[in-house]
């Protein structure tokens, strides 16, 4: 926007890591496109807001939370007090740091933001991520037409599909070129089939207790494991012999782009972010859906698997032998990885990012010059 003002943005995504990483990545891509832009995060203290935003540079503004139920019923109208609490404080948010816009990722922040924005006659920019609509942004859906979603099928007032916002170290990330120094990295072998093992930040008990169970059957077939354990649900990494393909066991990694130019396939829990990585980067995996929530994790799934991109197993059904007999035969064959990948990259967005962005920015050019034309 030459000779303007920045623009001013309050991104309202905080609770979980699976609302704060997108908002933040937004957030990163509307500095790349306006590096004189405002943007103020609205948090509570009950999540990870207070770790994960300050550490990605933007200010945080707190606010009560309020949380919701997930449906859209009675207990909602029944709104209770601390939603008027919050929905004051996001006000005071809102007129503090002069907002223009606020864009909501949903969660316990997302519904006070949104509230406070229209009562003030803000434009509401919406992004779900989760292929089942939460309550706030499904409320929201109805005060604005700039909706978006990560994937077509997501059933959502005004929406259009524009992906998930990732990180520039992920959509730009060449697994080929990294491959030999990320295998460096984990102590890994250059050659060979990897399968990497996360259950996402806390880990996956049935995950880990799978596929460390499988550990003499994944080494009999020179399959190397790449297992991220998380801090709950540690495993020991199996006794081997030097000769044998390397079972590395670490707790977590900070700089997942290595990890997944380590590998050739990933079993993994099916959150949004997680899918939308995956495909970003075209890695073929299995995933497991965790079984909360009225299956909304096999929702995010199913379209990478229905293009050939993915296995999907349940919970219930991961053991040792069904990765020993559907696992394994897949891992060692390297034409149907090569064929998987294809169809994982073929499911990714990558500039859902900057697409976003450039929606925001278009929507508070909209918001000056309707403002514009009121004072003439």
């Amino acid at each position: 926007m030459p000779g303007e003002p920045p623009p001013r943005v309050v991104v309202a995504g905080g609770h979980s890591a699976g609302h704060i990483e997108p908002a933040m990545n937004f957030a990163d891509a509307l500095r790349r496109l306006e590096p004189t832009a405002e943007i103020t995060a609205l948090g509570t203290v009950r999540g990870l807001d207070t770790t994960l935003v300050p550490a990605r540079g933007y200010p945080l503004e707190l606010i009560p939370p309020a949380p919701l139920p997930r449906k859209l019923n009675r207990a909602l109208l029944q709104t209770p007090g601390r939603l008027r609490d919050s929905v004051r404080a996001a006000e005071i948010v809102l007129d503090r740091v002069r907002a223009e816009v606020v864009v909501g990722f949903g969660g316990y922040v997302a519904m006070p933001a949104y509230l406070a924005a229209h009562r003030q006659g803000l434009p509401i920019v919406v992004h779900e991520a989760n292929a089942r609509p939460g309550v706030a942004n499904r409320l929201a859906a109805r005060m604005t037409t700039h909706v978006f979603t990560a994937a077509p099928s997501v059933r959502l007032a005004h929406a259009t599909a524009i992906g998930i916002p990732l990180r520039p170290a992920i959509t730009g990330l060449d697994r080929p070129v990294l491959r030999d120094a990320a295998r460096r990295r984990f102590g890994l072998r250059p050659d060979g089939p990897v399968l990497m093992v996360t259950g996402g930040s806390q880990g996956a008990h049935s995950i880990n207790a799978a596929v460390s169970g499988a550990a003499a059957a994944l080494r009999a077939t020179g399959v190397q494991v790449l297992h991220i354990t998380g801090p709950q649900h540690v495993v020991g990494a199996p006794d081997r012999d030097p000769a044998d393909p390397p079972y590395v066991v670490v707790p977590f990694v900070d700089e997942m782009q290595y990890a997944y130019a380590a590998a050739d396939f990933v079993i993994c829990r099916s959150g949004a972010m997680t899918c939308a990585e995956l495909a970003a980067v075209g890695l073929p995996a299995a995933y497991v859906p965790l079984p909360l929530r009225g299956g909304e994790q096999r929702l995010n799934a199913e379209p990478v698997v229905a293009a050939g991109g993915a296995l999907l197993v349940d919970d219930g059904d991961l053991d040792p032998a069904w990765i020993e007999t559907t696992l394994i035969p897949v891992l060692t064959d390297p034409e149907r990885i090569a064929a998987m990948s294809t169809h994982a990259s073929a499911a990714g967005t990558p500039d859902a990012d900057l697409i976003l962005a450039r929606r925001v920015l278009a929507a508070v050019a909209e918001q000056r010059s309707t403002a514009s034309r009121g004072l003439e």
